[in-house]
């Protein structure tokens, strides 16, 4: 994957968390991180300590929906793009791990 490459694998808590750069990249990336069910894939290794609490809430819930979890995921923030709001921040998803981020 990513790790020939320079990225830096790493198992925390028994999750998988791979930092895709050594550095911040110079460019902006559409996401900071990102979760594939136990993989979280982040640009790098300040941004994966930084959302390590946001991006396990998304762990949490690709076990509660299972293979579920990424279309469910998709059409939650299509729904919300349809009703005019935002897809990402309005995503129930994201709300919910946000709010259990937040306290």
């Amino acid at each position: 994957m990513l790790v020939p490459f320079g990225a830096c694998l790493r198992i925390v808590d028994g999750v998988i968390e791979i930092a895709a750069l050594l550095h911040a990249p110079r460019r902006r990336w559409p996401f900071a991180a990102i979760t594939f069910g136990h993989v979280i894939v982040g640009t790098h290794a300040q941004e994966l300590q930084r959302l390590r609490a946001h991006e396990r809430v998304h762990v949490r819930q690709s076990e509660r929906w299972g293979p579920l979890f990424l279309p469910v995921y998709l059409l939650a923030g299509a729904w919300q793009w349809v009703r005019g709001r935002r897809a990402y921040w309005d995503n129930p998803f994201e709300v919910e791990a946000r709010r259990e981020v937040s306290g």
